[in-house]
């Protein structure tokens, strides 16, 4: 279950979030804040942003296939929703083509790690520590960013996970745990003892600085209650736009977030995957509708916000007998925010005819994932240590950022 966070009550007749700044005076996150989404599960990538110019794609998806934008045999909210006249989102991901229009959605297609184990686990396991192969260093990348990048940000919100599972890309000598403990402790309900411990803390830190900043958040988190704040955009009722909203909730507030780490799990469709309906098509529209609502609810701090999806890898480019696909290889990442190259199809597409395909049959990876890290990295987070964060790798940047 999704550990909740809660928010800020509302006062009577006010809908604004009041200020609630617990870093030290005179600092803030350095760059902008960043929220990573992960599909757990290895999306299939090819049935969210269709090659719909592509005649390969259909004889190799005859049934779940997503029909062309002027097929007119189909209904209009079956069919492609075309981006660029060769690629198109399928319908359930229509909330986010405000997004593209404004130029704030990037898409780089084709798009992934190196690893070809077709192994969930493996491939997790190296994408959020960041490296080739086991060897590599056993913290996340993201946490070895927050370790290379001094923001002069003492507070326990630096960085947060939210999700059914602790995010590998976390860990790290940065602690990121601190928002969890509270939470778990504050949502257990003994507040007599949560009373006792606020006690002992007060007197252990009354001369201590970053100490009273810890009490000062904690003393918030038990005022907050995400069921009862007050938003003008409604976000899915799911637990990912829980905590895409309690996401949200924490920037406005100010208390220090610079990562925050979201999960979606549920995307290994080996059967009946479903085109227009289905599982599939069900998550695309938990994923775009979440995305759509925080983008419209962070309106006024998209020029310091950076939210980027990325998944372990896709799947096969052929449906499989059982109308589901089977694991792949290239996939696709999505970058939103102020300060993208939007409204474009970034990354060389490597094409899905006979010659074209790798290993048994998948799209093959044209991108490494890496370089869309470290292009947010460098030009949005001002941190350029990039051989820290992916050790023994050389970045191509590729432009997808301002």
């Amino acid at each position: 279950m999704l550990e909740t966070l809660p928010v800020f009550h509302q006062t009577p007749n006010k809908t604004w979030m009041p200020r609630m700044s617990f870093a030290p005076k005179n600092t803030a996150p350095r760059g902008d804040t960043l929220v990573v989404v992960f599909l757990r599960g290895a999306a299939d990538v090819l049935n969210m942003v269709i090659p719909h110019g592509e005649d390969a794609y259909y004889q190799l998806r005859p049934t779940l296939g997503i029909p062309r934008p002027d097929d007119s045999k189909k209904m209009k909210e079956e069919r492609v929703i075309d981006l660029d006249g060769f690629f198109g989102f399928h319908p359930n991901m229509s909330p986010l083509l405000e997004s593209w229009q404004n130029r704030q959605l990037a898409i780089i297609h084709a798009c992934g790690a190196p690893d070809e184990s077709r192994s969930h686990f493996k491939a997790m396991e190296l994408m959020e520590r960041g490296v080739d192969d086991e060897r590599g260093p056993a913290s996340g990348w993201i946490g070895r960013h927050l370790a290379t990048l001094n923001t002069g940000n003492s507070s326990p919100l630096r960085a947060v996970g939210m999700g059914t599972r602790p995010q590998r890309s976390l860990t790290g000598s940065v602690p990121v745990s601190a928002l969890r403990s509270i939470a778990d402790f504050h949502l257990g309900g003994d507040q007599q003892a949560l009373q006792q411990m606020r006690a002992a803390l007060n007197y252990v830190y009354q001369n201590d600085e970053l100490g009273q900043d810890t009490l000062s958040i904690m003393d918030t988190l038990q005022k907050l209650d995400p069921l009862t704040y007050s938003s003008p955009i409604e976000y899915p009722d799911s637990e990912f736009g829980l905590a895409l909203k309690q996401t949200a909730m924490l920037i406005k507030a100010e208390v220090g977030l610079e990562v925050s780490a979201i999960d979606l799990g549920g995307w290994d469709t080996h059967f009946t995957q479903g085109s227009a309906i289905g599982i599939m098509p069900n998550l695309m529209k938990d994923l775009a509708e979440g995305l759509a609502a925080f983008h419209a609810d962070m309106s006024n701090h998209m020029s310091k916000l950076t939210i980027v999806t990325m998944s372990e890898f896709g799947r096969r480019a052929y449906e499989n007998g059982s109308l589901g696909t089977d694991h792949g290889h290239g996939s696709m990442m999505m970058v939103l925010g102020g300060n993208v190259d939007g409204g474009k199809i970034h990354g060389e597409w490597p094409g899905l005819a006979e010659g074209q395909l790798i290993g048994p049959g998948d799209l093959a990876v044209t991108t490494d994932y890496r370089d869309v890290l470290s292009e947010v990295l460098i030009k949005r987070l001002n941190n350029p240590a990039t051989g820290d964060v992916f050790p023994e790798y050389e970045p191509k940047l590729k432009n997808i950022l301002k």
